[in-house]
């Protein structure tokens, strides 16, 4: 399954590029062990954060941001079976949840949820089969 991870970006961090990284490193993880159980990840961000930087934007949340950063995430929705929602409050994230739903994608909302394939790829695999 292509899975998007949704959680947090700016929400909660007052634009602090700590909290931010913060919450994409939570999301980071997390796109990682849906990996490792045999998926592909995806994330909003990963396409929308290039693109903002070559249109210009000067800002975070100015209108070349707002015009890209959610719409990309929405729109990838559409190429994804699944949707994972992580961590804390976000209006955000809550939209991809919600934007999934309407779309009849299968919403996790623990990456325990996520069933693992036969030939799972885990990268302590990976280190088991080098030794």
């Amino acid at each position: 399954m292509m899975i998007l991870v949704a959680g947090p970006y700016r929400s909660g961090t007052g634009d602090n590029p700590e909290l931010i990284e913060a919450n994409v490193d939570a999301m980071t993880k997390a796109a990682l062990e849906v990996y490792n159980k045999g998926h592909l990840p995806v994330m909003g961000e990963w396409f929308a954060l290039p693109l903002i930087e070559a249109a210009g934007s000067q800002t975070m949340g100015d209108e070349i941001f707002n015009r890209i950063f959610h719409p990309v995430a929405v729109d990838l929705i559409a190429k994804c079976d699944a949707v994972l929602r992580i961590g804390g409050p976000s209006a955000g994230a809550d939209e991809m949840v919600t934007t999934g739903a309407n779309q009849g994608k299968t919403i996790f909302r623990n990456i325990n949820e996520i069933p693992g394939l036969v030939n799972n790829r885990a990268l302590s695999n990976v280190a088991d089969r080098r030794a």
